[in-house]
């Protein structure tokens, strides 16, 4: 017979095991799920690095010359502005760094202004007063927060301008005390942001315009795979196996779709960044938007197409006169599209795109013949109209192209792109003189 005591101790025994494997399970889960989430982008575990880093020299100076840079009981100002300020990319870093120390600087004057006047009204007046400065300033700067413009660049500012001033505003303290407190707190701020910034710049930086440029480049060029694989895969006359195995080019288009936002914000934060690599000062980002918005429209008229992909009702006499010219058009555009990202991604001029848009057209011009002769006489209407519409969406989408490469070519010429055959006769280095004009010197290799 099993003590009382034994069993109390065999069922401790399995309770504590069962609690350490599946402690360790959750333990492995987390490792494999943190591994997974740094190698889908590396440039996360680089920016915690840095994150610590800048903490750590923010102690450091506290720690040895506290008085000489103004911490004392400031210092978690300074901690504060560098966990806020330091972002992934360069543009996000300086534009929370600048919004805050110049927020926080005027914040800070007006505040001790409106403090010292409130102060002048005696007791009772400073209620009043102190009252009226605090709504008038928070009412309109609030308001100014509305602003697309304003919004889009500044709204961070505007909230710690906000807070800083309110809470200089309604201290308690007064006179030279008071402003010492202000002038220690902007001190650390500026202090912190350029920690912040200096260790973004310079250790591994990530620059959010890159990161534009290769994602409008990337949306190109699914819209292209769409377009060079849509002709065969409508009309069944792919040969390829690997094409045949692999479907994703008619799906990636779709992320295209919901990029607007994502492209506006590193739009404003690219402005933000400093001239570096290939992106010169005042890099005209504005019209990546406009190549990013003509594309996003392209890949709407994709999703049209891409509705009638499957259908195969339509008879094959009406397929067979309108086959040649749509499946040109298709492979026409995805070709333009094509040389059009390898444009911005080289950042080099081409007449290339052009020639294949006229191609297109010229089969679109031979689509619109055919279907100006009444092909489908004496057939079915209600099969005829799908493969129609097919026809019609592609036209369409001729002029879409056109637009897109126009965008490219008028960005080429914006961003001072270089011609391509001086990049194929040797080593392309463009100088810039002092008053922002750009020459190219090509070195023989």
């Amino acid at each position: 017979m099993v003590s009382p005591n034994v069993e109390d101790t065999t069922s401790f025994t399995h309770t504590l095991g069962t609690l350490v494997k599946k402690s360790w399970a959750n333990l492995m889960k987390v490792t494999n799920m943190v591994k997974e989430f740094g190698q889908d982008d590396p440039r996360r575990v680089i920016h915690s690095f840095k994150v610590g880093l800048a903490l750590v020299l923010i102690y450091i100076l506290h720690h040895f010359r506290p008085s000489f840079y103004g911490f004392g009981d400031n210092v978690i100002w300074a901690v504060l502005t560098v966990v806020i300020v330091l972002e992934l990319s360069v543009g996000a870093t300086l534009g929370k760094g600048f919004n805050r120390m110049l927020a926080t600087g005027l914040a800070g004057a007006l505040g001790v202004a409106s403090n010292k006047l409130a102060t002048l009204c005696g007791d009772k007046g400073k209620v009043v007063m102190t009252s009226i400065f605090v709504f008038v300033i928070a009412e309109r700067v609030t308001f100014m927060r509305f602003s697309p413009k304003l919004k889009a660049r500044y709204d961070y500012g505007m909230i710690i301008f906000i807070l800083t001033f309110c809470l200089i505003s309604l201290s308690d303290m007064t006179g030279h005390e008071l402003l010492e407190i202000a002038y220690g707190r902007l001190l650390t701020i500026i202090i912190g942001s350029c920690i912040a910034i200096t260790v973004c710049i310079f250790i591994c930086p990530v620059w959010i315009g890159e990161d534009l440029h290769n994602k409008i480049v990337g949306n190109i060029e699914k819209v292209a795979e769409f377009l060079q694989g849509f002709g065969d895969e409508y009309f069944n006359n792919s040969e390829n196996t690997e094409v045949e195995n692999d479907k994703q080019f008619l799906e990636r288009y779709k992320s295209v779709l919901s990029s607007k936002s994502s492209e506006e914000t590193m739009a404003v934060l690219a402005r933000w960044e400093p001239r570096h690599g290939r992106f010169r000062f005042r890099h005209p980002w504005k019209q990546y938007l406009k190549i990013g918005n003509l594309t996003r429209f392209c890949a709407y008229k994709l999703e049209a197409l891409s509705v009638y992909l499957h259908n195969s009702k339509t008879p094959y006499e009406f397929r067979s006169r309108i086959q040649e010219s749509c499946t040109t058009i298709s492979m026409e555009l995805g070709k333009a599209l094509k040389e059009s990202s390898l444009m911005i991604k080289k950042m080099s001029k081409s007449s290339t795109p052009k020639s294949h848009v006229l191609n297109a057209k010229n089969a679109a011009e031979s689509l619109k013949s055919i279907l100006r002769t009444n092909p489908w006489e004496g057939a079915d209407h209600l099969e005829i109209i799908p493969a129609s519409t097919v026809a019609s969406l592609l036209i369409d989408i001729v002029i879409c192209v056109e637009q897109i490469c126009e965008a490219v070519d008028e960005l080429a010429s914006l961003a001072n792109f270089v011609p391509a055959e001086l990049m194929h006769r040797g080593i392309v280095q463009p100088i810039s003189d002092s008053n922002g004009s750009v020459h190219v010197v090509t070195v023989s290799e």
